[in-house]
């Protein structure tokens, strides 16, 4: 197992996949960076969770989406910390609209595409720069299997997740030579306050019964495999797409527009 005062940086961990992703890294004995955009009182509540549990846990204010953010963010760490081992970008840097292309306004669309990228791009500049005069280090990408889908309006949420994991790979094939890994992980329907709106009395019955699980999925569990992704025993694993959907994609027979 990994950790041992490691450092991980964690972007959009006050809540959701990157709290439980938090909480996971810190059980595993990393010293746990909480990046939060405007809630404060939530990314204290998670580092004192990671705290209670045994760690060491610090907040640090910054929109991934800002170049300057970015690099203050990853200056402060590396100036308190000395290290960043671990990046998971993992923050929900843009909602996507979910319209057919002839309702489907340009800016909506571009927005998501350049948002998901963006929140990806900047901190991954800074912290691979980090990596690279380190000798080493794990990067996490937290993308989707709306990627995989087409139908019920995902047209602009598909394409951003796409471009993200086309992204991945590209940091993936850069990083190599210096030791680093580079993976994305794809959840499929997770129960997280961004998703309540979605999960409707059937919509849970369908995703419970297309589920080797039989429930719908948690944040906790997609926190599981990132600590799995980024520890030592993962190190010969790069440039994969991780797919974290409880079988979902093989019971409703692969990507559908009814999926």
């Amino acid at each position: 197992m990994s950790g041992s005062r490691e450092v991980a940086l964690i972007t959009g961990a006050g809540r959701g996949i990157g709290a439980a992703t938090a909480r996971e890294l810190g059980r595993r004995g990393y010293h746990v960076v909480v990046n939060f955009r405007s809630n404060v009182d939530a990314a204290r509540a998670v580092a004192l969770d990671v705290e209670a549990a045994g760690a060491t846990a610090q907040c640090v204010q910054a929109d991934v989406c800002d170049p300057d953010q970015a690099e203050r963010m990853v200056d402060a760490v590396l100036a308190d910390q000395g290290r960043i081992d671990v990046l998971v970008c993992n923050a929900n840097t843009a909602a996507p609209p979910f319209a057919p292309l002839a309702s489907l306004a340009w800016k909506d669309f571009i927005n998501k595409v350049s948002g998901e990228l963006a929140g990806a791009f900047f901190v991954t500049q800074q912290v691979l720069a980090a990596m690279r005069g380190h000798g080493g280090g794990r990067i996490v990408y937290v993308s989707s299997t709306a990627a995989d889908y087409v139908g019920s309006n995902r047209l602009s949420h598909s394409t951003a997740k796409s471009a993200l994991n086309t992204f991945s790979r590209h940091v993936a094939a850069e990083a190599a030579s210096y030791g680093i890994t580079v993976n994305t992980i794809a959840p499929g329907s997770v129960r997280t306050e961004a998703s309540a709106p979605i999960f409707t009395p059937e919509r849970e019955k369908h995703l419970e019964t297309h589920s080797v699980l039989q429930r719908v999925l948690e944040p906790e569990d997609i926190a599981a495999v990132i600590g799995q992704a980024v520890d030592a025993g993962m190190r010969s694993v790069t440039g994969a797409l991780i797919r974290i959907d409880a079988g979902f994609g093989v019971l409703v027979g692969g990507p559908s527009s009814t999926a």
